[in-house]
């Protein structure tokens, strides 16, 4: 099974490369016989028609959004079709292969079912279609589909619309017509979706051209013989228009996204405190913090600042959704929590006032867990409260523990929620470790799972004594060495804090 994307890339270039030649190497030692001689012309466009399949595939390898790989897909089955149309011919008026020609004029229609069907996701996902009528369309369409292919298949056992006769050639029957149902439904119902979507004129002209030019062409050639290259040359045409016109402006409107989510990624960055360590004068603590976003801009976040001289508040929290409006709602609720610690209470009390204000002007219905602990700097007591966050990480005896502590439910969930201040009293060389969900549920390509357990593991690994800078670093390595090369899907956020004792006075010196 191919696991990356990339490498299905690489297998349809090949696969495009490998039929044009194939296509070429045929007709090199086959075509000079004098039965062939007639289909030179369809030889020859045959031939062209894979190698520009192969290039277009090649040019439209780095296409993001939608529709691209389904616009893809359709490459591949263009190509298809000029193997098998080669193929086809190669067999025909030759008695003895006659069953292999059957199969190869079978695959040829089929292959036409599909590519007309997958038009019309691409279109679907490009242009976008709304309202009833593409609710219908979209029911309607599976089932003829269906019904075409069963038709199609039944040849097999008797000629219901073609066979291909003892001396190997196609003949069509007299109710051939109902192979063309399919193609017609959707061939209308398509346009009638195309030019009601609201997208520009030049995007609806461009895909309408997959489905008036091979018609152009049928008419043109009285009914379109079955088995003309000029059709599926048609139809890589149309291709080509739609390469050149929809896909430049995809190109162009994700460029401009791109560089908004940079912008934006920028702008994130710079409201978390990245400069460590944080506070070169107090000797106190030892505090790192990181976070790796699984797209250009997310959800989670920390932050850490002095409520006074004595007092130092950490913050991690997980915003659920990701993108842009994770990252709005990450700013906004930074802020709050902030802005109300430094107004004094608990954590408890911060927590509850933050909730009632983010539930009061939460249209959008988001949430955000959040761990907020409170250290009391020259005892070392740390309170905390958890508005339904992962449960810290804590070193009180030599060995990270998991540390279960009472939970209130999110920010954002419930306007009346209540919440519980924990207190926690830390030592000398103490420390504590807090996280999102993206740590614990970072995923191996088998769906299995980092968790909780391996994360303190790792904690475990790292050498006592180091800085929390490497401390952080050594759980990033072991998540990375367990996930190995599959995506991110979560954000990765954690921070880490270990109280060296309080400071030094000079009696002490």
């Amino acid at each position: 099974m191919l696991k990356k994307l990339k490498d299905i890339k690489i297998y349809g270039l090949i696969y495009t490369v490998a039929s044009a030649l194939l296509i070429i190497g045929l007709s090199v030692v086959y075509f000079t016989e004098e039965r062939l001689l007639p289909y030179q012309y369809n030889v020859g466009l045959d031939s062209l028609g894979a190698l520009v399949c192969a290039a277009l595939f090649f040019g439209c390898m780095k296409q993001k959004g939608d529709g691209s790989r389904i616009f893809r897909v359709l490459i591949v089955l263009v190509c298809t079709c000029f193997t098998v149309n080669e193929l086809m011919i190669l067999t025909a008026f030759k008695p003895e292969q006659r069953v292999i020609c059957f199969i190869f004029c079978l695959l040829s229609k089929l292959i036409d079912l599909a590519m007309i069907y997958l038009f019309y996701f691409y279109v679907r996902a490009t242009l976008g279609f709304e309202g009833k009528f593409a609710k219908v369309v979209y029911k309607i369409l599976p089932i003829l589909l269906a019904v075409q292919t069963l038709i199609l298949f039944l040849n097999i056992f008797f000629p219901v619309t073609f066979e291909v006769t003892a001396q190997g050639v196609y003949q069509e029957t007299s109710i051939n017509i109902i192979e063309e149902v399919f193609l017609a439904v959707a061939a209308i119902t398509t346009t009638i979706l195309i030019i009601r979507s609201h997208s520009p004129v030049n995007q609806k002209v461009a895909v309408l051209t997959f489905i008036f030019l091979p018609i152009i062409e049928y008419v043109v050639m009285l009914e379109g013989a079955f088995g003309e290259a000029s059709q599926y040359a048609i139809v890589l045409m149309s291709l080509i228009i739609m390469y050149c016109v929809v896909f430049n402006y995809k190109s162009n409107k994700l460029a401009a996204t791109e560089t908004e989510l940079n912008m934006a990624t920028e702008i994130q960055t710079g409201v978390l405190p990245s400069v460590f360590p944080a506070f070169p004068g107090r000797t106190e603590f030892d505090l790192h913090a990181s976070m790796d976003p699984a797209k250009e801009v997310g959800g989670d976040f920390y932050d850490f600042f002095m409520i006074d001289n004595d007092h130092l508040a950490l913050v991690i929290a997980d915003v659920s959704g990701k993108g842009v409006p994770a990252a709005l709602f990450m700013m906004s609720a930074k802020i709050y929590i902030n802005d109300h610690a430094m107004w004094g209470g608990t954590p408890a009390e911060i927590l509850e006032r933050v909730n009632k204000l983010v539930c009061a002007n939460n249209k959008a219905h988001m949430f955000v867990t959040v761990w907020l602990g409170i250290l009391e700097i020259s005892t070392g007591k740390l309170t905390t409260s958890s508005a339904g966050h992962e449960y810290p990480i804590i070193n009180v005896n030599g060995k990270y523990e998991l540390f279960k502590d009472k939970h209130g439910m999110a920010i954002g969930a419930f306007e009346m929620a209540k919440y519980t201040d924990t207190e926690i009293q830390l030592k000398k060389g103490d420390s504590i470790f807090v996280y999102t969900d993206g740590v614990a549920e970072a995923t191996d390509a088998n769906n299995q799972m980092f968790g909780t357990d391996r994360t303190v593991d790792a904690l475990n690994a790292v050498f006592a004594g180091v800085s929390q800078k490497e401390v952080l670093a050594g759980v990033r390595a072991a998540v990375d060495a367990f996930v190995k090369e599959a995506p991110q899907f979560d954000d990765l956020t954690m921070l880490g804090l270990k109280y060296n004792g309080p400071a030094k006075t000079e009696d002490d010196q």
